[in-house]
Parts: C-alpha cells; structure tokens; sequence
C-alpha cells in the first residue's frame, strides 16, 4: 500500500470528518467562559482536542477490530487498510502529543483537565461495548472539553460553560443512544441519521453561542456544521 493510501486510511481511522464539530466545541467553551479571545491559545486548545479525538477514534477501532470484521468490514482495520500496530503507535502519539500540547498552558489545571479526558476516552473506547451505561461516558468526552476551554481561556468555568457542556452532554448521550438502536438493526442503517445528528453538534455550540454570547455566533456553529458535512463526504464519520 502506498504512502497516500495509509494517510487516507489513518485520516479514516480517526474520523477527520467529524474535527470541525471538536473545532467548535473549543470555540464554545472559549466564548461562553467570556475570556477575550486570542488566536495563539485558541489554536493550541484546537490542535490538542483534536488531537485527543482522533486518538480516541483509532483506539475504539482498535478495540473493536475482532467484531468489526463482521459487523463493519469497511472499516479500516479489518478490512486491512492499516495494521492494528500502525493504528497502535498512531493512538499514543496522537494523545501524548495531545497531552504535551496543554502543558503550553500555565495553569496546570489545564494538563490535569486533558488527562481527565484521557481517562474518560480510554474508559469509553475499553468498555463501551460491554456496558450499555457507557454512553454517559461517550457523552462526558465531548462535555469535558468545556472546563478544558474554559481554564485555558479564562481560568475558571462559569455557569455559562457549565450549561454548554451539559447541553453537549445531553446530546451526544442521545447520538450513543441512536447509534446502539442502529446497530442492533432497531433503526434502519440506510437512514444516515448518525451523521447528521454528528454535524448538529456544531449546530448546538452556535446555538448556545448565540444565547450567551453574540447572535454573529450562530454563524460559527453553522459554519462548522458545513465544515462537518463535508467533511464527512470525504471521509466516513460513523
């Protein structure tokens, strides 16, 4: 396989198409913790999320591989696209670079909120498939990016970034949910509605943007919606 085909795998492994939904989770903590915005720690918040996204997405794939040679062949571990030992190396440099990133940040608390969702990552991608309740896991990754954002920004989290992150909460538990009714065949896998319920992660940050902070928000989360739905069109994002 040539150098261009493993980075197109790689890119799939870790579900590139889905960043601009993390992108704007960062911006939402940013915004709603009121600090004035800055380029330089916006960039390193995003990069680092980002960074612990896709490494939580090799990992699940990882752990996943024996039951996605059946259910999921496409994927690109059992369908031999990368080998599990690629994706392995590729796991922990994509979340100690991840980690390294928030040292950047002088409040230590920072570099201990990302290792909380490290934890959290790991937790989920090991026992997800044995414990239905593993959704609430799922959805605190996606809802610890808020106080991740909120003290590298301003150094506290308001109550303004404690109702973003519980909104996000709530609504990648309810994507886990649909997700695991699609899987059991309950709800028909021709439907793309994972996907698009994905892309309204973006949605909801311009949303709550928009409620707390500026309505000009609303055309970020929107944006990043876009951003997200083309992305998927490139690379797979369930």
């Amino acid at each position: 396989m040539g150098r261009g085909a493993t980075i197109k795998a790689l890119f799939a492994l870790c579900r590139a198409g889905n960043l601009p939904t993390v992108w704007t989770n960062v911006l939402a903590a940013v915004v709603l913790s009121g600090a004035e915005f800055s380029w330089p720690p916006f960039l390193v918040l995003v990069f680092s999320i980002s960074l612990y996204y896709a490494g939580g997405m090799c990992l699940n794939d990882i752990v996943d591989t024996p039951l996605d040679r059946i259910a999921k062949p496409f994927r690109p571990l059992p369908a031999g696209l990368i080998t599990i030992r690629t994706a392995s190396v590729a796991a922990v440099i994509l979340f100690a670079a991840a980690s390294l990133l928030l040292l950047w940040f002088p409040d230590r608390r920072v570099s201990l909120a990302g290792l909380c969702l490290l934890f959290l990552i790991i937790l989920y991608d090991v026992y997800h498939k044995a414990h239905p309740a593993s959704v609430l896991l799922m959805a605190a990754c996606r809802g610890m990016i808020f106080p991740i954002g909120a003290l590298a920004a301003a150094g506290a989290v308001g109550w303004a970034v404690g109702i973003g992150g519980l909104a996000q909460f709530l609504y990648v538990a309810l994507i886990s949910v649909v997700a695991r009714l699609q899987n059991q065949g309950r709800i028909s896998r021709a439907l793309p509605v994972v996907p698009a319920m994905l892309v309204g992660i973006s949605v909801l940050d311009g949303v709550v943007m928009a409620a707390f902070g500026s309505p000009a928000w609303l055309g970020a989360g929107l944006g990043g919606a876009l951003l997200a739905h083309l992305g998927q069109k490139v690379v797979k994002g369930d």
